[in-house]
């Protein structure tokens, strides 16, 4: 590639933001600890969604790809979701990689393929938490963002924590956020954080550092509704005229939680 005046600028403006962050930032990045004005904005975050008796939200979602060659793939995907608790959720699922439904009633967990006509349904257990869970360890799906739905999710994120600061605030989407920085093992996670009275993340961003090529999958909350009119009908699956039913590949025999 030719180096032009231009790269020259963009490089030198890069070094120089580069020194900056490296003489402001460097103590916290070095030392092993979690600092309490982390935890707090993070606590304050998982509480608040836990506290919601229903919410739905919508989000772009990019997920990073290595070839063997090392050159780096990005796929994206659209994702709209909804959570009414304690026992009802849904997510639907577009993009370059997978076109899904995801529907939970409080008793079974179906779902869809829209494009071939199939699905499958499974019983689950009776909660949200429990439904994820099952779906994870038993039917190795991972519902979107599903570490934030959860009751405990403060938990959740937390275990294995070593490191975790406030980077400083940012504007994601026209919203002033906090911007948190977390290490674990093998994995790195930020996360921003709208300030102010409702606390809903507005980025996640998660970095596997055990891989060389260090991928990621970053997710952007596009639209949040803390109060939606949800109807229970909206999560339960109809099949459409000419739709087949498949079977799930549960990963234990035990099937369906309590």
């Amino acid at each position: 590639m030719k180096m032009t005046v231009g790269h020259l600028l963009l490089v030198s403006r890069t070094s120089m933001l580069t020194a900056v962050l490296l003489a402001t930032c460097s103590p916290a990045w070095a030392q092993p600890s979690v600092s309490s004005e982390a935890i707090a904005a993070l606590k304050r975050m998982t509480d608040y969604l836990a506290g919601l008796p229903a919410y739905s939200l919508e989000t772009q979602n990019t997920l990073e790809v290595v070839l063997e060659s090392g050159q780096k793939l990005q796929f994206d995907s659209a994702i709209s979701s909804s959570a009414k608790r304690p026992d009802k959720f849904r997510a639907n699922r577009y993009g370059d990689l997978v076109k899904q439904e995801f529907y939970y009633d409080g008793a079974s967990i179906t779902l869809v393929d829209p494009e071939s006509n199939y699905y499958a349904v499974v019983k689950a257990p009776s909660t949200i938490d429990k439904a994820l869970d099952f779906a994870t360890d038993s039917l190795d799906i991972i519902a979107p963002a599903s570490d934030l739905l959860h009751k405990d999710a403060f938990q959740r994120l937390m275990e294995g924590t070593i490191v975790g600061f406030v980077v400083g605030q940012s504007i994601i989407e026209g919203q002033v956020c906090d911007h948190l920085a977390f290490r674990a093992v093998n994995v790195d996670w930020q996360i921003w954080i709208r300030a102010g009275d409702n606390p809903i993340p507005c980025k996640y961003v998660i970095t596997t550092t055990d891989m060389p090529s260090m991928p990621q999958f970053s997710v952007s909350i596009r639209s949040f509704n803390a109060a939606p009119l949800l109807d229970d009908a909206q999560f339960r699956y109809t099949p459409p005229k000419g739709a087949t039913k498949i079977d799930f590949i549960q990963s234990d025999s035990k099937g369906g939680g309590k």
